[in-house]
């Protein structure tokens, strides 16, 4: 996601700031019915899918000019031509499908597609996995206008397929996955939750009971008699596995801002990776305006690599953003469309300097490839420079 860092927060419509209060109140009774107190995760997963109400479930325009954010697929079509260069690699090796996790507006399915046409390549069949009513119509609509003849090969599930042949799409899902905050406080490792006060909501901390959370917030909270606060995501995790196990022969992509798990448990990132953005702006106050701007958190490529390592998958590649493009041929293309264009101008004259510039989405931004059935050398992996894991590399 790209947006500006601006805390002078504009207003909400009088229908906005109604559906927000709904959602509020729904939050609030949630809060009660529980014993007066629920975990982040929980608070975060009411704020953004509670069906009708949350962020991600109703129908305020959330990606683009119009919405809260831009994702690569908006800044330039150049991200999913490279993505088709990995996504035909597969799908000549495996005669599968494209699967998308959290398709957004459509564009990079879309585009993807039209790509692999061009290119006169089999069109495979594609599968956009869309929780949000709202951007289910726009990706339906855009597919209509953009690709109508190819329209009966896009199709929309509501739930993972046991069985995925080809390759797996997740452009910044994993950071909308509902995450458990960790507090470490005068020694001891507490979970950080929600409660309902005369002014609204506000923080609470309480013990973690004995379990995954509490060893895994153990394991990787550094040492020290410091405050800590932090992000386990286990539900993460979880998704990760689960597609991995569904993987038979194909390779899955997971495309978002984070870090390796040394670098996102360092010393001195004490207060977290939590962020929220609203109208292109972002700021970290979760309880702003509920279901109207979204909530998300860094990811722990380390930790979906061994999640992805105990579904029996094969850790394919972990790199840069900027470098999976360039392997995937951006400069190439660049020059196709603009002989006179070089990659070093490119970073510093046009918009897909977003995508691989240092400074924007280039080096935050990681590509973690897992595989099953599908051998080495992919193309994205191929010439990029890897990053460690740390995970016995």
């Amino acid at each position: 996601m790209a947006s500006q860092p601006d805390f002078s927060l504009p207003p909400p419509s009088p229908e906005a700031a109604a559906h927000s209060h709904e959602l509020a109140e729904r939050i609030a009774t949630v809060i009660g019915e529980e014993g007066g107190w629920i975990p982040f995760s929980r608070y975060m997963e009411l704020a953004l899918y509670e069906p009708g109400q949350g962020y991600y479930a109703a129908g305020s325009r959330k990606i683009g000019a119009e919405g809260d954010f831009v994702t690569a697929p908006e800044i330039s079509p150049m991200f999913s031509r490279c993505l088709a260069m990995q996504a035909r690699q597969v799908l000549d090796r495996t005669g599968g499908d494209i699967l998308e996790l959290g398709p957004g507006t459509g564009v990079l399915a879309v585009d993807l597609m039209a790509e692999l046409k061009a290119q006169g390549a089999v069109l495979p069949r594609c599968r956009l996995l869309e929780t949000s009513p709202e951007l289910r119509e726009r990706q339906r609509a855009l597919v209509a206008r953009r690709l109508p003849d190819e329209a009966d090969r896009f199709e929309w599930i509501d739930r993972l397929p046991e069985r995925i042949d080809g390759l797996v799409i997740a452009n910044e899902v994993l950071d909308v996955v509902p995450c458990a905050l960790v507090h470490r406080t005068r020694g001891e490792i507490l979970e950080r939750g929600v409660v309902l006060t005369e002014a609204g909501l506000a923080w609470e901390d309480m013990a973690l009971p004995e379990g995954d959370l509490k060893r895994r917030a153990a394991a990787v909270i550094p040492a020290g008699d410091y405050d800590y606060l932090t992000e386990v995501n286990l539900a993460a995790e979880g998704l990760v596995r689960s597609v991995t196990a569904a993987l038979r022969r194909g390779l899955a992509l997971f495309i978002d801002y984070g870090f390796s798990q040394a670098e996102y448990y360092h010393p001195q990132r004490s207060m977290g990776t939590l962020r929220c953005h609203y109208r292109h702006r972002f700021h970290n106050d979760p309880f702003f305006l509920p279901g109207l701007q979204d909530i998300t958190a860094h990811v722990d490529f380390t930790a979906m690599a061994l999640a992805a390592r105990a579904a029996d998958g094969e850790v394919m590649g972990y790199t840069t953003q900027a470098h999976f493009l360039i392997s995937c041929g951006l400069a190439v293309m660049v020059s196709e469309a603009d002989p006179g264009m070089t990659l070093s101008r490119l970073k510093t004259t046009s918009a897909v300097n977003r995508l691989i510039s240092p400074s924007e989405m280039g080096e935050l931004f990681k590509v973690l490839g897992i595989g099953r059935g599908i051998d080495p050398p992919l193309q994205g992996f191929q010439s990029a420079r890897p990053l460690p894991l740390g995970i016995g590399e």
